[in-house]
């Protein structure tokens, strides 16, 4: 056997091999990293990180905050605490906004720092550098490595770039944050001070103040004013323009209705139907109406409004006041009224510049002064109609004392209060005569509402006028009253103390025993239970219930699923209520195991006729409008409710019946389906009389009659015979039990002229 020689196994030519074929591996894995670095921070280039809307953010937010702190070095001590509440808001919001975007251009800095080391490394990695001593491998991609080198030097330059602009805008947020919570902090110090020292001398009294006022002085505080003002103007705006929104559109609503029913008016038909009416305050397109309304509803849409916007509301009130009002004034009151205007706009524009002068305390002490005398002279004769003369005299009374107040706090030093208390005072002037017109120009408007629908027989006619008036001008009062005390907490910078105040009163946990509660609790039980009641009531009105007293000889049939209708409304009221009252439903059942006992002991007959009223609105045994008769009553159904049910009898009066009476008593129903009334009349003629002539006579008579059946003729029959008469009773079908007496009185005059007419004597 031949010996094959052996050879030995080249180890290092295959390490090189594995070594060259494990280098490619790697350098690709590298290169997609690369590639995806650099397509990360092009698709960050392109989403710019928002640095444009932060720096736009930032400069407005500069702009708003300079104002605040001129306005707070210019004016001192003698800033109003209403308007430090304002400016607390703007700088709330501000510092909300700052970080906010400190948040953003933190993560964002973080991000590019990230991406900027990224590159770095990816620069600097000796795998992804082509030499000249490489593997035949790596040199197939010096193309592409030289490529990506130039793109990785590039993105890293632009990263640079965008986060040294990063930076430098995060520190310029930082700062503005810094400025605006160290001027916030200023001025809840000064806001804290203002409230504890409310009564304490911010100023030097009058006689010790200095005469002389600068006027570059006076240019700075009102520039200063004005540009606070400006600003607190400006972000109300932005933050509460759906409030206004559901404000304009509610006027909107008022102008239409009054457009439309002026427009249905001029219809010649319905002129004839409604009595001739004048309205004073409404024309056929109420603008100034509309503007009446939609001024003195603003306080009630935006309760968190700042002092000025309430002062710019009442001024367009008072002009919209003066056009509307000038032609009613005599020339006496022309003159006072513009007085008070001219003087009002006096008092804005001296409350923005007052400061420790004496001359100008002195021009605040004469403005109020003046308006002393207009509150004596002129508010008898401003209108108020439908405004009481109680209400009328103390509004007058409390401006009074509040123009005085504000004299003695402007002589004692306490000129911030001053200002306050004083426009105040005149903006509730002018607040009674703007809401006076506002009841007149609503109650006009429902009163045209009422005269249109009673001509269309709509839904007033079957409503009591009379009552609707009086609930109506009732409800108005309650909110003009609700109004002009808004306005007053606005003015004075109390209405976010009254809000947390009653709405701790009403949140406080309370206990009574085991069961807690609230009065918030409470409240909205009472209120939804007392709405529910209303609603159950009137709720026939939208089925054609009316009511009104049915005209002699009318039906007024109403579906019995009306009563089914209120069952429903009352079970859903009482659950709701109970769910707003909070009780737990563990409670609940004690209450409900304890109301059961109550039935036990002596509240049978209230369930019971609970549960034959469920039971009549499902058998349906009549209808509202039926004429029936129970007993020894005899009249029309009027409503079928849940516990009773009401009878209207033929004399007028109403009867209460228990529903379990009906259910358990005969009871007769005059005016079911297929169900016509006998009527009968008696009468006596001669012996000698032809008693076929009688009864042509009397079969013609009825025919002639509309209201008696046609297919069924009337019977004749003799009841008794004497001597010289003969007595026969006539039995007469009609259609309804409403006409009978009206029928009978109709057939007894054609009876009497036919027979006297034939000769035929009654005996």
């Amino acid at each position: 056997m031949a010996l094959v020689p052996a050879k030995a196994q080249d180890t290092t030519r295959t390490t090189d091999k594995s070594v060259a074929q494990t280098i490619p591996d790697t350098l690709l894995f590298k290169i997609q990293k690369a590639q995806s670095v650099i397509t990360q921070i092009k698709a960050d280039d392109k989403k710019r990180y928002g640095l444009t809307r932060i720096r736009a953010g930032l400069a407005e937010v500069k702009t708003n905050v300079a104002p605040v702190s001129a306005d707070l070095r210019a004016h001192g001590k003698t800033v109003e605490p209403k308007n430090l509440s304002n400016y607390n808001l703007i700088l709330n919001d501000a510092l909300k906004k700052l970080a906010d975007w400190r948040t953003i251009l933190s993560r964002t800095n973080n991000d590019l720092q990230g991406n900027l080391d990224q590159v770095l490394a990816l620069s600097t990695d000796s795998l992804l550098t082509v030499a000249g001593n490489d593997t035949t491998e790596k040199k197939l991609y010096s193309d592409q490595l030289v490529g990506l080198k130039f793109q990785l030097q590039d993105a890293g330059t632009r990263t640079s770039t965008r986060l040294d602009t990063v930076s430098r805008l995060l520190a310029d947020v930082s700062g503005t944050y810094l400025t605006v919570s160290s001027l916030q902090t200023t001025l809840n110090e000064r806001l804290q001070k203002s409230t504890e020292n409310a009564l304490q001398k911010e100023s030097p009294y009058l006689w010790e103040a200095p005469m002389a006022v600068s006027a570059d002085n006076l240019g700075l505080l009102l520039k200063s004013s004005y540009q606070g003002q400006d600003k607190i103007l400006k972000y109300f705006f932005a933050s509460t323009w759906d409030n206004r929104f559901l404000l304009v559109m509610l006027a909107v609503l008022y102008f239409v209705w009054v457009f439309t029913n002026y427009k249905k008016a001029r219809d010649p038909d319905l002129q004839q139907k409604i009595a001739p009416f004048r309205l004073e305050n409404l024309r056929p397109v109420p603008i100034v109406a509309t503007l009446i309304v939609l001024l003195n509803l603003t306080p009630l849409f935006e309760p968190q409004s700042p002092s000025i916007y309430i002062e710019i509301t009442q001024s367009l009130l008072f002009l919209v006041l003066t056009f509307h009002l000038w032609p009613k004034f005599s020339t006496q009151d022309r003159r006072m009224w513009v007085l008070t205007g001219t003087m009002y706009v006096l008092l804005i524009l001296t409350n923005a510049i007052v400061g420790d002068s004496a001359l100008m305390r002195l021009g605040l002490i004469a403005l109020n002064a003046g308006f002393l005398y207009i509150g004596i002279v002129f508010t008898d004769r401003l209108p108020r109609q439908h405004i009481s003369t109680r209400i009328v005299r103390s509004v007058r009374m409390f401006y009074l004392l509040l123009l005085g107040l504000a004299i003695v706090l402007n002589i004692f030093g306490r000129i911030s209060l001053a200002k306050t208390v004083s426009i105040t005072a005149v903006i509730g002037l002018i607040q009674l005569t703007g809401l006076s017109l506002f009841m007149v120009v609503v109650l006009e408007a429902l009163e045209l509402q009422i005269k249109i629908s009673a001509g269309s027989t709509g839904f007033f006619s079957r409503l009591n006028v009379s009552h609707i008036r009086s609930s109506f001008k009732k409800g108005l009062s309650v909110v003009a009253i609700g109004l002009w005390l808004l306005v007053f907490f606005i003015n004075v910078g109390i209405v976010d103390v009254v809000f947390n105040v009653v709405f701790h009163i009403l949140t406080k946990p309370r206990s009574f025993g085991s069961l807690a509660f609230t009065l918030g609790n409470v409240l909205s039980f009472s209120v939804i239970i007392y709405l529910s009641s209303l609603l159950q009531k009137n709720i026939g009105l939208f089925f054609g219930e009316s009511q009104l007293p049915t005209a002699s000889g009318s039906t007024e049939h109403v579906s019995s699923i009306l009563a089914l209708v209120r069952l429903v409304i009352v079970i859903a009221g009482v659950l709701l209520a109970v769910a707003a009252s909070g009780i737990s439903i563990d409670k609940f059942t004690v209450v409900l195991g304890a109301l059961s006992v109550g039935i036990g002991l002596g509240m049978q007959n209230i369930v019971s006729n609970f549960v034959s009223g469920i039971i009549l609105i499902f058998e349906r045994p009549f209808q509202i409008g039926d004429y029936v008769e129970l007993a020894d009553k005899k009249g029309r159904i009027r409503d079928i409710g849940i516990r009773a049910s009401r009878m209207i009898t033929s004399q007028g009066s109403e009867v209460i019946i228990p529903n379990g009476d009906l259910l358990s008593n005969r009871l007769v129903n005059w005016t079911s389906s297929d169900t016509y009334l006998k009527t009968e009349l008696t009468l006596k003629v001669s012996a000698e009389t032809d008693l076929n002539t009688i009864q042509n006579i009397i079969t013609h008579e009825v025919d002639q009659l509309d209201g008696a059946l046609k297919n069924r003729p009337p019977e004749i029959v003799v009841t008794a015979i004497g001597a010289d008469a003969v007595e026969l009773k006539v039995v007469v079908w009609i259609s309804s039990i409403y006409t009978e007496v009206s029928l009978k009185s109709q057939l007894l005059q054609r009876l009497l002229t036919a027979f006297k007419a034939a000769s035929i004597k009654l005996v």
